[in-house]
C-alpha cells in the first residue's frame, strides 16, 4: 500500500519569523536565500499552490553589497506611472543612496512567482535600515546566512 503525499493546508501553516543581518551581503546571493524562505521551499511541508513561507526582517539595508566593477551604474530601475513620457529611470547607485531598502526588495520580489501567491509572499518581507525595526513583539529569531 503506497503513502499518500502530504499536502499543507493554509490554515495549518504556522509562520516564523527570522532576522537576517545584510550588512556586507551580495545583493543577490542573499536574495535568493530570502526568496526561497518567503515561499517556504526551506520546509518540508512546501506545498506550491498554498503559501507556506516565514516571515523575514532584514536590518542595515544601506550596508549590502554589489559585486562588480561597475554593476551598480549598469543596472537600472525602471518604472512607468501609465501616462505618456511617465517612465522613470534610476541606476543602483542612486537607488542605493535614497532608498538602500528597494534594492534588496526589488532583487527579492523578481524571484517570486508573478501570481496572487508571489505578491503575498512579498508583503512578508520587512526591509529595513539601520539595525532598529519595529517588530519586536514577534520575537524573530537571527538568522545567519
Amino acid at each position: 500500500m503506497a503513502t499518500k503525499t502530504y499536502m499543507a493546508k493554509t490554515g495549518e501553516v504556522n509562520a516564523k519569523w527570522h532576522l537576517v543581518d545584510a550588512a556586507d551581503q551580495v545583493v543577490g546571493r542573499l536574495a535568493t536565500k530570502l526568496a526561497v524562505i518567503l515561499q517556504g521551499k526551506h520546509r518540508p511541508e512546501y506545498t506550491p499552490h498554498v503559501d507556506t513561507g516565514d516571515f523575514v526582517i532584514v536590518i542595515n539595508a544601506e550596508k549590502i553589497v554589489m559585486t562588480g566593477a561597475n554593476k551598480s551604474d549598469q543596472r537600472i530601475y525602471r518604472r512607468y506611472s501609465g501616462y505618456p513620457s511617465g517612465q522613470k529611470e534610476i541606476t543602483a547607485t542612486k537607488m542605493l543612496e535614497k532608498h538602500p531598502e528597494r534594492v534588496l526588495t526589488e532583487a527579492v520580489r523578481r524571484m517570486l512567482p508573478k501570481t496572487k501567491l508571489g505578491r503575498a509572499m512579498i508583503k512578508k518581507l520587512k526591509v529595513y535600515v539601520g539595525s532598529e525595526h519595529s517588530h519586536q513583539a514577534q520575537q524573530p529569531e537571527p538568522l545567519s546566512l
